[in-house]
């Protein structure tokens, strides 16, 4: 189980740094169609997301490729990294937008249920729910106050 567990966060940290050096490159086009439209305030601050996106995603994908000390840390913020960007595939998929080959809203349904399963792996193959749970208790006991 524990090589298993590798394996994914390996491939998880592979994935997002080729992912986040491709925001910065090659898939920029395609990027600036996952920014949703209520956050799309000029062509500039579109492209300034997608650029920051990319530096975010490039820093988990390092950290579960070589921050092993700190994997539960690295894959509970890649977990949660994943939660935040959901909306930019609500945003693609409810606007009917094409982009990285999903050009029918079927694919584009599929994607969304894809989501959880990232965040799920990233969360499983780093401990990171153990993080979770941890940060869940300290919230907890702040707003119980």
């Amino acid at each position: 189980m524990k090589c298993l567990k590798t394996f994914f966060r390996l491939l998880l940290g592979a994935f997002m740094t080729y992912a986040g050096v491709s925001h910065l490159t090659f898939n920029r086009q395609e990027f600036i169609a996952q920014v949703p439209i209520w956050l799309q305030f000029s062509p500039e601050f579109t492209d300034f997301v997608v650029l920051g996106s990319g530096v975010v995603e490039i820093i988990p994908g390092l950290g579960m490729l070589l921050l092993w000390k700190h994997k539960s840390v690295v894959g509970a913020g890649l977990a949660l990294f994943y939660v935040v960007i959901f909306p930019g595939n609500l945003n693609q998929y409810f606007n009917h937008i094409d982009a990285f080959g999903l050009n029918t809203d079927t694919l584009r349904l599929v994607r969304l249920f894809f989501q959880p399963v990232l965040v799920f792996l990233a969360l499983w193959s780093s401990d990171g729910w153990l993080k979770w749970k941890e940060w869940w208790g300290l919230c907890r006991s702040y707003f119980s106050k």
